[in-house]
């Protein structure tokens, strides 16, 4: 017979939302959302709620907001709520007290195919390497991030143009069928859960940060090109403009890789009216959408409408 699920869900951002809203329209009993505290955000630095809050309110569900996963109130909040079934999508890292309370587990989702790239950042660094697979998985947490046993997967196949967001919400809907299927085992008590392996072939997925996401013109140009496509629209990858006496942040959320000979130092830019070339070892880049500090986002050739480039202008 069934298990009866009392499920308590825990996510913040966008994708998380993408698969609490999955289980709500299938009729899945949560009792209650687990989510960030609410932050300032905008100009008046008004406190805002994550996208998972609003939408659990907009659902009239319980939610809890925890500045600490191991305060006590907290703890019997969650206790109170009596759920035998936890699942995570794009949280924190919990604490053992609060993963292994649940009779039936906590089972996380995960944007990569376990074992490879674990880590906070699977989406984009799958682009950055040039994978063309990846997936989401399902797997219960242990105290290790992501690598506790296998409950299943599914694989996507990443396109030539994907960037960072056409792939997370590719991702997001495939996760949240998958959330379903992994409910529909569990709940049937046909769960057979498979342990990752630790093989030395493994690639990581760690945070992005400003030194991580900085451009290397030294790189081959299809490199440089993915590069660029995994980390938009967010966080952007940049590289600092050397134009007449300034040093300016460049973002490039957009540009395409050609194949050219020439005798250019990496980095070093060209433009007609309407394009930006950025030579690279083995051809150029064309930059096509970029922001500059103080101004919009703009395609290159609306840029150089007021902006121009001086003979000697570099990107490093």
């Amino acid at each position: 017979m069934p298990k009866d699920l009392r499920i308590v869900f825990m996510g913040t951002p966008d994708f998380a939302v993408g698969v609490l809203k999955e289980m709500v329209e299938a009729g899945r009993n949560i009792v209650g959302v687990v989510t960030a505290a609410d932050k300032p955000a905008g100009r008046g630095r008004k406190l805002m709620g994550s996208a998972v809050k609003n939408y659990a309110v907009s659902k009239g569900l319980k939610v809890l907001q925890p500045s600490n996963l191991k305060d006590k109130a907290f703890l019997n909040e969650l206790e109170e709520l009596q759920a035998n079934l936890q699942v995570v999508v794009a949280f924190r890292m919990l604490p053992k007290v609060v993963w292994q309370m649940p009779e039936l587990g906590t089972f996380n989702l995960h944007a990569s195919l376990l074992p490879q790239y674990r880590g906070a950042a699977p989406i984009n660094w799958a682009i950055i390497n040039g994978e063309k697979k990846t997936g989401v998985t399902t797997f219960f947490i242990d105290e290790k991030i992501d690598t506790g046993a296998i409950i299943a997967n599914t694989e996507v196949d990443i396109v030539d143009d994907e960037n960072a967001e056409s792939l997370h919400d590719k991702l997001m809907d495939v996760g949240g069928k998958l959330v379903l299927e992994t409910l529909t085992l569990i709940e049937h008590g046909n769960v057979d859960p498979k342990i990752q392996s630790n093989n030395s072939d493994l690639k990581e997925a760690p945070k992005l940060t400003p030194e991580n996401t900085r451009i290397d013109w030294n790189k081959p140009g299809k490199e440089i090109e993915a590069f660029i496509r995994g980390l938009s629209p967010y966080p952007v990858a940049w590289s600092v403009l050397h134009n007449n006496d300034e040093e300016l942040k460049a973002k490039i959320y957009s540009a395409k890789y050609e194949k050219a000979d020439h005798n250019q130092e990496p980095g070093e830019i060209e433009t007609t009216k309407k394009v930006i070339k950025v030579a690279c070892f083995d051809g150029y880049i064309l930059v096509k959408e970029l922001q500059l500090p103080g101004k919009r986002k703009m395609d290159s050739a609306s840029l150089l409408n007021g902006y121009s480039f001086d003979v000697n202008s570099k990107l490093s």
